[in-house]
């Protein structure tokens, strides 16, 4: 288990500095262009791998990283259950997005994410669908204690604020990285919202509360115990992840959608993460009772 959790937490560290790298390339190098000319041979050799699958690490790399920490704290079943219908679910979704233009608008992906399945959709995307969506329901559903007061509101609850904090992310991530000096994908009928049509945010909601909804079902049998401490590496993902897209949008001089995403999202979840039960209240008194029993065994021997 020590073995495993160096891998997840290399991977999460991982994931974080190449978002950091990659702000570093999209907002000062990609734009200064005698930047790369000034470098050393090795260093524009770096840079043009970082540029050619910067993208690609960071997402497969959270992506690593929020599945060995849900196989380490829910169980292996669980990993899966939620892991699997997210991006089956969520490719539909893009699938169906990308050559229909239902259920998000008509847009289409450019280069720089990865392989695209069917021409379409790059591979990592549902993997990123997977690790935000994973860290933001774990958050909503520990912050409400659906496990440990389950009622069909609380359960409908948490999918509808999960979805939410899903969604809030892309209310920030969407704008900039569809209009930067190096987009990764394009409306091909811009909407009002900064660029975005507002069907977007339906779709997102939609997908993000169909796939949850699923693995809520899946995990019925199974419920999640969490404290407080373990819902701090999906706390860090989330505004690892909204850090990025907020720094993304600055740059770009959008910021109206990172006010809204800080009022719908990093509000949320840094509230139901201090909502998260301590240890005590999951361990409770019994090891006190123990060391009393043990201390009466004592004075009976003397």
């Amino acid at each position: 288990m020590k073995q495993l959790v160096i891998v997840e937490r290399v991977c999460l560290i991982g994931h974080i500095v190449s978002m950091v790298f990659g702000l570093v390339g999209i907002l000062l190098v990609i734009p200064n262009a005698e930047l790369i000319l000034s470098l050393s041979e090795v260093g524009q050799t770096v840079m043009q791998w970082s540029m050619a699958g910067g993208g690609v690490a960071y997402m497969i790399l959270g992506a690593v990283g929020v599945f060995l920490y849900a196989y380490r704290t829910l169980g292996l079943g669980r990993a899966l259950c939620f892991l699997l219908p997210s991006v089956l679910i969520s490719l539909t979704s893009e699938l169906l997005g990308t050559s229909t233009g239902f259920p998000f608008g008509n847009y289409s992906y450019l280069s720089g994410l990865g392989y695209k399945i069917a021409g379409l959709v790059p591979f990592t995307i549902p993997l990123s669908w997977f690790y935000v969506g994973c860290v933001s329901y774990l958050l909503a559903r520990v912050g409400l204690e659906v496990d440990k007061k389950p009622s069909l509101f609380r359960h409908l609850g948490a999918i509808a604020l999960g979805a939410l904090l899903l969604t809030s992310w892309d209310f920030v991530l969407d704008p900039a990285m569809s209009q930067t000096s190096l987009p990764f994908w394009y409306w091909q009928q811009p909407g009002a919202f900064f660029g975005m049509p507002y069907q977007n945010f339906a779709g997102w909601m939609g997908t993000g509360s169909v796939f949850m909804t699923v693995a809520a079902v899946l995990w019925r049998n199974n419920p999640v115990k969490l404290e407080r401490a373990q819902l701090n590496i999906p706390l860090v993902v989330y505004l690892g992840n909204f850090g990025f897209a907020t720094v993304m949008s600055l740059a770009a001089g959008f910021s109206i959608p990172v006010l809204l995403g800080l009022v719908l999202g990093v509000a949320p979840a840094v509230a139901l993460w201090l909502r998260g039960p301590g240890a005590s209240t999951l361990v409770g008194v019994e090891p006190a009772t123990k060391e009393v029993s043990v201390a009466s065994v004592k004075v009976a021997f003397k």
